[in-house]
């Protein structure tokens, strides 16, 4: 999977990706980075977020997505595009956009950039 060219974003933010997968937590945190992006990694399993994030990328396949929804920030879910159940329990849990991994992969700093326009 290769994400798509990261471009700059207006406002750059603190972004929290909540991703266990170290591969992919490594491709979303280069990708956000290389638009401008602070980004914080954490495998959705340890603390909470810090409250001066700005935005949350979650693995909603992995980690609880209600847990992750009810901490008050936009979210950018994704999961397994052969696991839909997890999309619907996402969005019913109050996750703000939720995608397949191969539409992350294509639009990170688009999706991002939609989030905080829309916060």
């Amino acid at each position: 999977m290769s994400f798509a060219a990261a471009e700059a974003c207006d406002p750059v933010a603190r972004v929290v990706a909540l991703v266990p997968d170290l591969m992919l937590a490594s491709r979303v945190e280069a990708t956000l980075a290389g638009a401008g992006h602070e980004v914080t990694l954490d495998s959705g399993h340890g603390a909470e977020p810090s409250a001066d994030a700005d935005l949350i990328v979650a693995d909603v396949g992995e980690v609880d997505p209600a847990s992750v929804a009810k901490r008050g920030k936009p979210v950018l879910g994704f999961y397994r595009h052969t696991d839909p159940e997890k999309r619907r329990r996402a969005e019913a849990a109050g996750v703000d956009v939720v995608v397949p991994r191969s539409r992350l992969a294509r639009e990170l700093p688009e999706l991002v950039e939609r989030l905080l326009r829309d916060a």
